[in-house]
Formats: C-alpha cells, sequence, structure tokens
C-alpha cells in the first residue's frame, strides 16, 4: 500500500536563503516581509504584538500582521510610514536575524531568486486569507490600541521621519 505524500509546509516550499549583504538584498529588508501566520502567532505570544502591524488588502477583504513600518508600531500600515523602513532595521541589520523571529518572507528573498519573491508572497497571502489568519488578526486587534473601526482610520499623529 503507497503512503500518501504529506503536502509540503509553506516553511518547506520557501526555504531560507543564503545570507547576503548586496545592495539588492539590503534594498528587500526596508520593507518588512511578513510571517506565516504560524510565524506571527509565535512573535505575537513571545511579545512582538507591539512591534506588528496590520497591513490591509487593497480590497479590505483579509488582514496581515507583519513587522511594523517605524512609526506604525501597534497600529495600522500608513502609506507615509513606509519610507521609515521596517522597525526592526538598525544601523543597516534585522533585529529579528536568528533569533527564531525572522519572517519566512524575509529568509526567502534573496537577489538570485529572482520572481520568486513574488511567489512567496502569493503564498503567504493565501495563508493570511484564511480562517486560521483572521483569528490571529482578530486577536491582536483586542490585544493592541489599533481602532478595530477600521471606516475611521487616520494615520498616527508621530512625526514621520
Amino acid at each position: 500500500m503507497k503512503r500518501k505524500k504529506r503536502p509540503e509546509t509553506i516553511a518547506e516550499r520557501f526555504p531560507p536563503s543564503a545570507p547576503c549583504s548586496c545592495s539588492i538584498c539590503r534594498s528587500f529588508c526596508r520593507r518588512p516581509g511578513w510571517w506565516t501566520v504560524q510565524e506571527a502567532s509565535r512573535a505575537l505570544a513571545a511579545g512582538y504584538g507591539g512591534k506588528m502591524m496590520l497591513e490591509l488588502s487593497p480590497d479590505h477583504a483579509f488582514g496581515v500582521l507583519s513587522p511594523a513600518f517605524s512609526g506604525c508600531e501597534g497600529t495600522f500600515a500608513f502609506q507615509e510610514f513606509a519610507q521609515n523602513g521596517c522597525c526592526f532595521l538598525k544601523n543597516g541589520l534585522c533585529g529579528l536575524h536568528d533569533t527564531g523571529f525572522e519572517p519566512l518572507e524575509c529568509r526567502f528573498c534573496h537577489h538570485e531568486r529572482i520572481g520568486l519573491g513574488q511567489v512567496c508572497h502569493a503564498a503567504l497571502e493565501r495563508d493570511w486569507r484564511s480562517p486560521a489568519g483572521q483569528a490571529l488578526v482578530k486577536q491582536w486587534l483586542a490585544r493592541s490600541s489599533a481602532s478595530p473601526n477600521w471606516s475611521q482610520l487616520r494615520p498616527p499623529t508621530e512625526t514621520i521621519r
């Protein structure tokens, strides 16, 4: 009797890349990468909730918890803060590197994996569109200072850098 092959996990489909400090790979670090739902749940349990932001899909159909832009910690992702980069990026180094909490998208993307970053991002989007993903978003919203009333969103009052 043949055993059914277990489907690959998202982490198995998108393994970590070799470390690289070229200008292309460093530029990836400016934009916060996405965790899987499971990774974000572990990060939330470890106390990183205050350094997360909620990114909404363009149609507001689902949300994704990710490392925050500097200035958006604990609230919604606002485009005005995108130029500030990831709040974990300090002096060109990732504060999550080698902690076990670096997002899958950050670990996977590399200048040699041309076009594969978009495939990884699409897989992560499907992961977040799940009931488990949206339940985690609701859990984070209940714990955070972010307003659950999406119709009245306003950028944080903190000064944009």
